[in-house]
Parts: structure tokens; sequence; C-alpha cells
């Protein structure tokens, strides 16, 4: 809500609350604004603030007016829409507009209200405050050391301690792999586009985990894949409609959360696993095993590589979920076969990837820190996800799966686009169902951090605005 007592005005305040959300994608192009009556409820204002605050918006060219329509945020448009159509195009748009991956992503770097987001897709970084990180990077910070690594390209591969470090770390989830089957990346999400672009052309079939995160969405339908959502079951992926999509399309790839999976928490069972291997054998495709949240889960959970030894699959993973989001460290391992290919992808978006920082965190793998640190935060965690789930049930929220790992999926009983939007006047950021289904569709579900979750202020304010929808 704006400030009554502050020095700015109210029509200032509401301008500037509507502008930053523009500015940021969290109303989008074509989004209609509320009524100036609507407007004026919501937020405890006169009409005429609101009308003011709404003129302030028009003169920055932030939106436009529309005859006995509404105020819209402004759509730049190659090709203009006769009259006709943008009426009717107009009554198709809602009172909001969904959110974006991209919008959630910005939305998630900005802390200025001081609130931590539930929504947020990492740790709190008072969690993953350490002295070994820092310690490390200064060990291999002197000039000796940078001039042997930094005054030149690195390996293409990634540092070769990194690898071996990873390596051995792997040995541990029951996957065997040699330094020479590793290549490092730029965190997670890179090493997913070096597979992608490597292995898919535009036009290709795709399976993908549905609900599932929306980034990994974008990023396929942006370099032209045709998406097969499969819907992820609380052992995994539904195997009928694998074998369906294997039948009429032939995809190319399956990119598979098995472990912790986003937003539900699953994760796969052995049977589950047997089986989409064979579906992957039968009808020659590749499974991507994206194991993000593997430093919060069990090492004894059921992982694809392991049961494959990476011959169908490329295992992908990295640390910014439990160490040093900033620092875009991340790796894939993969068939011998596809090493060369997926390398010269690698070189061809990054040519190498930072040594300083990769040989920092081999040396926090070599000498047991992370593995403690780990240690430490799942512990923490655990207590964090039962205080959360407690404060969720006491306010009559359901978990649509039973909670597990970093997220929680619940059910608020409302479309969560719309609550999201309402939300936002309340200092939160969510993330709303619809955000995690490849064909966007309202959605009553939306996914929670539980370590930022633990307090009844959230809970509190989320009832009091769904209460009033």
């Amino acid at each position: 809500m704006v400030n009554k007592s502050g020095t700015q005005s109210l029509t200032d305040q509401l301008a500037q609350r509507f502008a930053q959300r523009i500015r940021d994608r969290l109303l989008g192009p074509g989004a209609r604004l509320p009524s100036v009556r609507q407007c004026a409820q919501q937020q405890g204002l006169s009409p005429s603030t609101v009308v003011g605050a709404y003129d302030q918006l028009l003169a920055q060219g932030l939106v436009e007016a529309r005859n006995k329509r509404g105020f819209f945020v402004r759509e730049l448009r190659t090709t203009a829409l006769s009259p006709s159509a943008a009426i009717r195009a107009d009554a198709l748009r809602p009172e909001w507009a969904p959110l974006s991956a991209a919008a959630l992503i910005r939305g998630m770097f900005q802390h200025s209200n001081g609130k931590a987001h539930p929504s947020m897709g990492v740790l709190p970084p008072d969690w993953l405050q350490t002295t070994f990180l820092s310690a490390a990077v200064r060990r291999h910070s002197s000039a000796a050391a940078l001039n042997s690594f930094s005054l030149q390209y690195g390996e293409p591969q990634g540092d070769t301690s990194l690898r071996q470090a990873l390596a051995q770390q792997m040995e541990t989830l029951a996957i065997g792999v040699a330094p020479s089957q590793i290549i490092t990346t730029l965190g997670a999400t890179h090493a997913l586009d070096i597979v992608s672009r490597t292995l898919l052309r535009a036009g290709d079939y795709v399976m993908v985990e549905e609900p599932g995160w929306a980034v990994e969405f974008a990023r396929l339908e942006a370099l032209g894949m045709r998406i097969l959502p499969v819907p992820r079951r609380a052992d995994g992926p539904d195997l009928d409609v694998m074998a369906r999509y294997c039948q009429a399309h032939s995809p190319k790839l399956f990119v598979s959360v098995s472990v912790l999976h986003n937003p539900t928490g699953f994760c796969l069972s052995p049977s589950a696993a047997h089986q989409t291997l064979q579906l992957a054998q039968q009808h020659d495709f590749h499974i991507v095993e994206d194991d993000t949240y593997c430093h919060l889960a069990a090492p004894h959970a059921t992982r694809l590589c392991a049961l494959d030894n990476l011959k169908r699959t490329i295992y992908v993973s990295g640390f910014a979920k439990i160490l040093a989001p900033n620092w875009r460290v991340g790796f894939l391992a993969a068939p011998p076969e596809l090493v060369e290919r997926l390398l010269d992808t690698k070189l061809l978006s990054t040519l190498t990837t930072p040594a300083l920082l990769e040989r920092a965190m081999a040396s926090c793998i070599d000498q047991g820190q992370l593995r403690r640190h780990a240690e430490r935060v799942r512990s923490r965690l655990g207590v964090a996800r039962s205080r959360s789930v407690a404060q969720a049930r006491a306010h009559g929220i359901r978990f649509a799966s039973e909670p597990a790992g970093l997220f929680g999926w619940v059910d608020t009983g409302v479309d969560t686009d719309a609550l999201a939007h309402r939300m936002l006047d309340e200092g939160y950021l969510l993330a709303p169902g619809a955000l995690f289904h490849a064909v966007r569709a309202p959605s009553q579900l939306m996914r929670i951090n539980f370590a930022i979750t633990q307090e009844p202020t959230f809970w509190q304010v989320l009832c009091k605005v769904r209460d009033t929808m």
C-alpha cells in the first residue's frame, strides 16, 4: 500500500509503483490497469488520486487510455490492428497480466522493500554465508597464481582440478564418470542450453515435465523447439503419455528433474527410472537429468544417470542452490561420444569459464567444506520446512504434494495469477502455478520457498488478500 504519512504525494507514489511494475514487466504490454474505482478501493485512496497517477503514466508514455475501455500498458506493434480487432483483443484481456518467467526473475533480484520474496529460487543469503569460500578465493588469488592462469584462456573443458573433484563427488551418487566426460559451464542453465543447442534443431520435439520450471519452457521455445509436456507424478513422469509422444512425434530429448523436482518436491522411483530408460533406448532419445538440487537431497536418491551410467543420459548440476549463486559455476557430464560436440558448443558461446572460481570451488569440494556446509543447510532447511508447513496449514492452505526439499507446491483456492498481482501491493512477489505449465492456464497452485515462509506474517497477509478476491 502507499505510505500516507510519507513526504511524497500519494499520486506520485501510486504512479511510481505502476511505472516500476511496467518497467520490470510485471505488468506486460497490453495489460489493463485496474479501473479507477477498483484501484481506489484496493489502495484506500480517492478516485481523484488514482486519476492523477494514471495521468502521470499517460504523460510518461507508459500507458494509453482507450475510450470506454480503460487504461492499458502501451504495446508497440509493427502492424496496426483495425478498430474492431482492437476492441475484440481488449475484451479478451484480464484485469491483470500473467507474470512471465523473465518478470519473476527480474523481481527476485529486487529487494527494495526489505522483504524476502516467498517465490525465491535460492536460499536466503545469510544461510549461504561462509568463511571458507573467501579463503579459497584468496588462496588462488596470489600474484603468482593469477599469472599462471589468468593471463591466458583457460582449459576448454574447464579447470582440471574442478573436473577431477566433480568426478569424485559424483561417485558418492553412484554415477561413474571420468574427468574427461565433464565440461564446466556458467551455471546449470548454461549447461542445459549447451545440450539443447548441440542435440536439437529448430522444430524438434522435446519432452518436458509438467509442472516444470518456466525458464526451461521459455528457453526451449526461444530456440524453436516443440514442447511436449509430460505430467509429473509422485514416482516420476507419466510413462503412458511419454510412450504416446514417442509413437506420434519421435522426440529427440527428455528434460527431467529426478530428485526434489521443482516445484513439487517429488523424487523418482527406481521402477519409473528403469521404465523411462527403456523408453529412451527403444525410441532413441537422450535424457537430460537436471540435478540442481542434489546438495539438498540424500545421496542415495534414485538418479537416471546412476542406472544408465551415462549412456543415453546427460547429467547437469551446479552450486547456485547451496553455495554461491553469483559465481555461476555449473557443469555437465556426458557420454564420451558427445563430449567433443558439446565442447564445441561451449566454445562458440563462452570460449572458456573462469578458472579462478573453478579452482576455488575445487578446493571447497576436496577439503570437505562443501559437504559439511550442505549437511548444515539440509538440517536447517528441515526445521524451516516444518515451520512453514505448520504455518500454511494453520491458515487453511493445502499442499498439493508432500512437502520436501526447498519448495512447497500449495493450493490457495483462488487464481494465483490474480493473487500474485494483488500481493505485489503488499510487497510480496509470488510464483503462480500457471508459470510452471508449458501452456499457461489459470491455476490455484503456487510455489513457495520453505526457507522464506516460516513466519506467520506472510501467511496472514496472503489469506487476508485471498479472502477479498
